[in-house]
């Protein structure tokens, strides 16, 4: 039995729950697998974990970190220059599928999404206990002061700020689609970097922010997300992205400890390990190899 162990505050920690073990040999010579990711911090780190257990399997790996967004690194694995990379569930739908409908469940988005990707000869192994959303913050004296609830709620406070990473201001899960759904005319764009949100809603340049729910600044603010009630932001669980002739070719010895890793992924895990990264500031590899060998994964 092994217990799942996350870093936090630079130490490993367990955090209990068994995962399955795995037989597979390290010796070298074996298949040749490329994996990608895209062009954050918590991306990179998946793609290291993925490569790094794939190598202790005997797999010849090639990592190409930093490929771009999702339309990017989508047209990467389709042209097969990759053979797999991680992606969130809900932007499959929303930005490669386009869907107008979005299932209600987690499974539902889940499932929605594999079948889109089989219909292009690729596949997805299963998904991560986490998900990492878009969400709407506020400061906590704010919500408090104004009974802020729900996003919709947003609209009693007129003109305010709203701060957003400049490639999602237009897109299926950014601040227009915000706007329009919920009829925040009132709300003016701030575009900002990524991280940059976090300092700018705790000093009051914006009054609200595009987060991602596994930032690790979500742990360090005295914030409040409100609730997306119109599920704008949908679900969005991480799954592998992989190419069905390689999972028919390799079968179980590839998957299998692709599925064990991201079993160990829980919203606390990749909160943690997300802040190793960008606030501990490890290398993306020093962070998946010490989870790896803390779970005995490597």
């Amino acid at each position: 039995m092994r217990r799942r162990t996350f870093l936090t505050g630079g130490l490993l920690v367990a955090a209990g729950a068994a995962v399955g073990s795995s037989a597979w040999s390290v010796a070298g010579g074996g298949p040749a697998i490329t994996i990608g990711s895209k062009e954050f911090s918590e991306s990179w780190v998946m793609g290291e974990l993925y490569a790094q257990v794939l190598t202790a399997r005997g797999f010849r790996v090639a990592l190409k970190s930093n490929v771009g967004s999702a339309t990017l690194i989508d047209r990467a694995v389709r042209s097969r220059e990759l053979d797999l990379y991680p992606e969130y569930t809900g932007v499959i739908l929303q930005s490669l599928a386009t869907a107008q409908n979005l299932p209600d469940t987690a499974q539902g988005t889940y499932e929605a999404a594999k079948r889109f990707e089989e219909t292009r000869g690729l596949t997805l192994l299963a998904s991560t206990p986490f998900q990492n959303r878009n969400a709407v913050a506020v400061r906590s004296a704010d919500a408090r002061r104004h009974n802020l609830r729900t996003i919709a709620d947003l609209a009693r406070l007129g003109d305010i700020a709203y701060a957003e990473y400049p490639d999602n201001i237009t897109g299926p899960l950014g601040y227009d689609a915000i706007v329009k759904a919920y009829g925040l005319h009132r709300m003016k764009v701030r575009p900002l970097n990524i991280g940059l949100q976090y300092p700018a809603l705790q000093t009051g340049k914006v009054q609200a922010a595009d987060v991602f729910t596994t930032d690790p600044q979500l742990r360090h603010y005295d914030f409040t997300i409100l609730e997306d009630d119109k599920h704008v932001f949908g679900f969005q669980n991480v799954a592998p992205v992989i190419r069905r002739q390689l999972v028919e070719r390799y079968g179980t010895r590839l998957t299998e400890p692709l599925d064990q890793v991201d079993a160990l992924l829980t919203e606390p895990a990749m909160q943690a390990l997300n802040e190793a990264v960008a606030i501990k500031r490890l290398s993306p590899a020093e962070v998946a190899r010490r989870f790896l060998a803390a779970n005995h994964l490597t």
